[in-house]
């Protein structure tokens, strides 16, 4: 059986503002991929689910039965756990993705984790944006 242990996390500089996305996926406890991706200007949450999309699109790639996510937002980890209802318009069709992405594997399990226990997802998605306004036109508000 495939298994995969994944740490997502998605960082926006101001809400909205420069977002990025890290993603770390584990197999047996070695690292796979590593994934550090500047998405543009948006929020928070919709950067948290672009993380989970991205990873979960990975996961298929490497075409994994099981998963494990790891995350440090409560509320995405709530949603998709089905604790709570997705009421914000701009994260329902992310979600909608999201959950059809769920179901191309046999098991998953979303845990929401400590913010310091995801510090490496962190710093990618946080990497992701400063590479980006160092190298380019941008500049944060």
């Amino acid at each position: 059986m495939s298994y995969l242990e994944i740490y997502i996390d998605g960082a926006s500089k101001g809400n909205p503002g420069h977002s990025g996305v890290g993603i770390i996926i584990y197999r047996n406890g070695q690292v796979l991929k590593r994934i550090s991706s500047y998405i543009g200007k948006t929020t928070n949450n919709i950067a948290e689910y672009t993380a989970l999309i991205y990873a979960l699109e990975e996961a298929l790639l490497l075409k994994a039965k099981s998963l494990k996510i790891n995350t440090d937002s409560q509320l995405l980890a709530r949603q998709i756990n089905r604790v709570y209802k997705v009421k914000h318009e701009g994260l329902i069709a992310l979600y909608e993705r999201a959950v059809r992405l769920l179901s191309g594997f046999e098991t998953v399990l979303v845990k929401h984790i400590p913010r310091e226990k995801n510090s490496c997802a962190d710093k990618l998605a946080t990497g992701a944006i400063k590479a980006t306004l160092k190298d380019s036109f941008f500049q944060p508000y």
